[in-house]
């Protein structure tokens, strides 16, 4: 790890609402729902206030978290875009004649 993005991990900034606190990063519990069941992620990173409590879901592991849990992930996309192309293809090959 980096010592600019280990700085960026201890570092402390105000808090947005209460604006007296200041938000530290601790791990804790994340909950979403997923249709329609309640998907729970332990020791998730995000930002606290130490003052007002407010909670602000760190950006960066929300973002591969939602990669993670896509419709999509785990699929071999490239497999999609050929049959697509070859569908393409056909559609091209398969045009009605002009009539004389």
């Amino acid at each position: 790890m980096s010592e600019q993005s280990s700085s960026l991990m201890n570092s402390v900034t105000p808090c947005s609402e209460c604006q007296a606190g200041h938000m530290h990063r601790q791990y804790i519990a994340y909950y979403t729902w997923l249709g329609d069941e309640l998907i729970t992620v332990p020791d998730f990173p995000a930002w606290v206030c130490d003052i007002c409590g407010r909670c602000e879901y760190d950006e960066n592991a929300l973002t591969r978290l939602t990669l993670l849990l896509s419709p999509n992930a785990g699929k071999n996309l490239s497999s999609n875009l050929r049959l697509r192309k070859r569908e393409n293809v056909k559609s091209k090959l398969q045009r009605p004649s002009q009539p004389e």
